[in-house]
């Protein structure tokens, strides 16, 4: 049996083994640091989730907003967890979370070569946009860690 519960700064060591283990998932040492998320979630307490089967947790989402649009980040379900529903229910966590804040858009970021990731993503009516260009700039340069 598989619950989800909001994601606390304890989860942080399971959490990142998911990530880290999880194929096409981009991280940085600084934003997903135990520190960075411990402020990711400070400020989004309500809005982050952890699945969990028995006391390993399978999958976890981070969702934020800014006010004004939602954002999701990092969703990952270990493989053999995956096609039972888990990301979808997460997914659909932070959805209800974003709403019950005012939110009533998300956004997500996925690399392009992660054709699992765009796959579930589409299959959930996330469309893409082909009309926008992302863009970001680093305050400081970041050490990338891709898995």
């Amino acid at each position: 049996m598989v619950s989800i519960r909001p994601m606390a700064i304890e989860d942080y060591e399971l959490v990142y083994d998911l990530w880290i283990h999880t194929p096409g998932m981009g991280l940085n040492t600084a934003d997903d640091s135990k520190e960075g998320i411990a402020r990711y979630l400070k400020r989004n307490p309500t809005t982050c989730f952890v699945a969990e089967s028995g006391d390993k947790v399978v999958g976890a989402l981070l969702a934020g907003h800014d006010g004004r649009r939602g954002y999701l980040y990092h969703a990952a379900v270990l493989p053999g967890f995956q096609r039972q529903g888990i990301a979808r229910a997460l997914v659909a966590h932070a959805m209800e979370a974003l709403e019950r804040e005012g939110i009533h858009k998300a956004a997500l970021v996925v690399f392009q070569r992660n054709a699992a990731g765009n796959a579930f993503w589409e299959k959930i009516d996330f469309s893409s946009r082909d009309d926008l260009v992302y863009r970001n700039k680093s305050i400081h340069a970041l050490t990338r860690i891709d898995t």
